[in-house]
C-alpha cells in the first residue's frame, strides 16, 4: 500500500520548543546590545534611522527596529515584543522571521511614505504590533479548524492583554510618537498571517 506524501510549508516538527524562542529572544538581545554599544560609543546611532521621504534613510527599514531613543524606550518595547514574538515563534522559526520581515518592510515603507518628510523612526513597536496584528489575523488564515479556535483563544487573549495599548498606540499617540510606524507595522503583520497559507496539498506516490 502507498503511502500519500504530505506537501506543506510548516517548519519541521522535530524543532525544539527552545529552538523556536531563541529567535524573539536573540532579536531583543541584539536589541540591547547596540543599545549598549550606543551608550558606550561617543554619536548615537538613531541617525541611522528611518528618515522619511529620504532615499538615502530607507536603509532604516532594516536597522531601524534594533535602534531605540533611549533606555526606557527599550525597555517598554522589550516585554511586548517577547510576549508576542513568542506566540508568533510557537509556530517555527522560519514563520517569525518571516512575521518580523513583513512587520519591518510593509511598516517601515508606510512610514517612510506617510511620516512627515525628514522625520526620523527608531525602535521596535512596530515589531510588536506586527506581531499583535499576525495573532489576530491567524484566525481567518486558511488551516484546520481545531488550530482556527485555539488561535482564536489566544487572540482574545491578546486583545484583552494588550488591545487597548495597540489602539492608543494608533489613534492616541503624544507627539513624538509614530502612529505610522504603528499602523503599517500591524497591516504588515496582517497580511503575514495568509502567506504560505495555501490549502494543504497531497499526492500518491
Amino acid at each position: 500500500m502507498t503511502r500519500p506524501d504530505v506537501i506543506s510549508t510548516a517548519d519541521s516538527p522535530r524543532s525544539s520548543a527552545l529552538g523556536r524562542f531563541a529567535a524573539p529572544l536573540l532579536l531583543v538581545a541584539l536589541m540591547w546590545a547596540v543599545q549598549l554599544v550606543d551608550a558606550v560609543l561617543p554619536g548615537s546611532f538613531t541617525g541611522f534611522g528611518l528618515r522619511s521621504w529620504d532615499l538615502s534613510g530607507l536603509g532604516g527599514i532594516v536597522v531601524g527596529p534594533l535602534l531605540h531613543a533611549d533606555w526606557a524606550h527599550l525597555i517598554g518595547n522589550t516585554v511586548p515584543l517577547l510576549v508576542l514574538g513568542c506566540l508568533v515563534a510557537v509556530e517555527g522559526v522560519r514563520r517569525f522571521w518571516t512575521v518580523t520581515a513583513f512587520a519591518a518592510v510593509i511598516g517601515g515603507l508606510g512610514t517612510w511614505l506617510v511620516n512627515s518628510p525628514g522625520a526620523l523612526t527608531v525602535g521596535a513597536s512596530g515589531l510588536v504590533f506586527g506581531y499583535f496584528g499576525y495573532t489576530v489575523m491567524r484566525v481567518f488564515a486558511p488551516g484546520r479548524v481545531a488550530h482556527r479556535v485555539l488561535y482564536a483563544i489566544v487572540a482574545l487573549i491578546v486583545i484583552g492583554l494588550y488591545g487597548g495599548s495597540m489602539l492608543a498606540g494608533v489613534v492616541g499617540v503624544r507627539e513624538g510618537i509614530s502612529w505610522q510606524a504603528h499602523l503599517f507595522g500591524a497591516i504588515g503583520g496582517g497580511l503575514a498571517a495568509f502567506v504560505g497559507r495555501g490549502s494543504t496539498m497531497t499526492r500518491g506516490s
